[in-house]
């Protein structure tokens, strides 16, 4: 056991799930280039990101739920959702989790507690705070994790949802994943506290909650922080807000290109709107998955072998995914409006 809390075996499960996570994405990404026009309409990754997903999700109990933004794929992987279902969903498959009707960005699975996902920013967080007002109801010492970006920062949502949190002290540990950009806009140049040089978590002090900056980019110091803070909503002391600082290794999406041209994924904005090659350059080398293999292999805990072994059973696992969402069929015209009248 090492003194974070978290035993060989589990930290085994964290790279095991940061590694799946990031050859779902990568695996999202070719799908562009080998199979073009499969994928329809915007597609939004989280590679750079899986260090904080990972590390927030090892926090959680079985029985915790949580809400996240459109760039949503990472979640439903660790929380033990089936990638094959997910691909066909993102295929717009029947086979996917909604039956081929939600797509990339809206994904859900509600028996592993994953409530869903929203493309509109800071939907989510007022759903999330929902979800803890009923969790606190229910009186069984849930906790739900709400995660967003910084861009949902500055929409009225994020505020009325701490606001209302705070006073009622919810059970919500409120994710704010700080990727740097909102599209292609630096974060430094959007947000005031940014620009000032303080921490984006320093909004926390306007709704009496604590509110704390951490490295995203280690998912054992997300880890730390996000148990902590789901420890004191589950003892009855209210929300905080966790700013995990990472940065997507993806541009924020794929160009909609005209018909006959495919998809695909341009150049991340730091280096095609910003010529800031250098910056962009060391986040590259600052990659978490391959940075926490490194620690793992230094300390023990995982041979190159072993690594290695993690790595090739991601990548068999998420072909076979993208196998199973080709060969899906689409749904039946005449059920377009199957959902759409209760």
């Amino acid at each position: 056991m090492s003194d974070n809390g978290l035993d060989n075996e589990r930290l085994i499960w964290v790279f095991t799930q940061m590694a799946r996570i990031r050859e779902f994405e990568e695996s999202v990404k070719r799908t562009f280039e080998d199979h073009p026009g499969v994928i329809r309409g915007h597609t939004h990754l989280a590679d750079g990101a899986e260090a904080s997903i990972v590390g927030s999700i090892a926090a959680m109990r079985p029985d915790d739920q949580l809400l996240t933004t459109y760039r949503c794929h990472g979640y439903p992987i660790a929380l033990g959702t089936d990638p094959k279902a997910m691909m066909a969903e993102i295929y717009g498959k029947e086979t996917g989790l909604c039956k081929g009707y939600g797509g990339s960005m809206h994904l859900v699975d509600v028996e592993r507690g994953f409530l869903g996902t929203s493309g509109i920013v800071a939907q989510g967080i007022p759903h999330a705070t929902g979800a803890a007002w009923a969790a606190q109801i229910r009186g069984k010492g849930q906790v739900v994790l709400g995660f967003f970006g910084d861009g949902a920062s500055k929409q009225g949502a994020f505020h009325e949802s701490l606001n209302i949190a705070s006073l009622w002290k919810l059970p919500i540990v409120y994710v704010m994943e700080n990727n740097s950009y909102n599209v292609v806009t630096r974060v430094e140049q959007e947000d005031a506290n940014a620009a000032a040089g303080e921490p984006l978590s320093v909004k926390a002090k306007a709704y009496s909650m604590p509110g704390v900056t951490v490295d995203g980019g280690d998912p054992i110091e997300v880890y730390e922080h996000v148990s902590a803070a789901a420890e004191r909503a589950r003892s009855g002391e209210g929300p905080t807000l966790v700013e995990s600082r990472v940065y997507r290794l993806s541009a924020h999406g794929n160009i909609i290109a005209p018909p006959g041209v495919p998809l695909h994924f341009p150049e991340h904005e730091a280096v095609s709107v910003f010529g800031a090659t250098e910056e962009y350059e060391a986040a590259l080398r600052g990659d978490p998955v391959p940075r926490f293999r490194g620690r793992l292999v230094t300390d023990g805990t995982l041979t190159v072998e072993e690594a290695d072994a993690i790595a090739e059973a991601a990548r068999e696992e998420m072909a076979a995914a993208v196998a199973f969402g080709i060969e899906s069929p689409f749904p039946a015209a005449e059920e377009a409006t199957k959902y759409v009248y209760a």
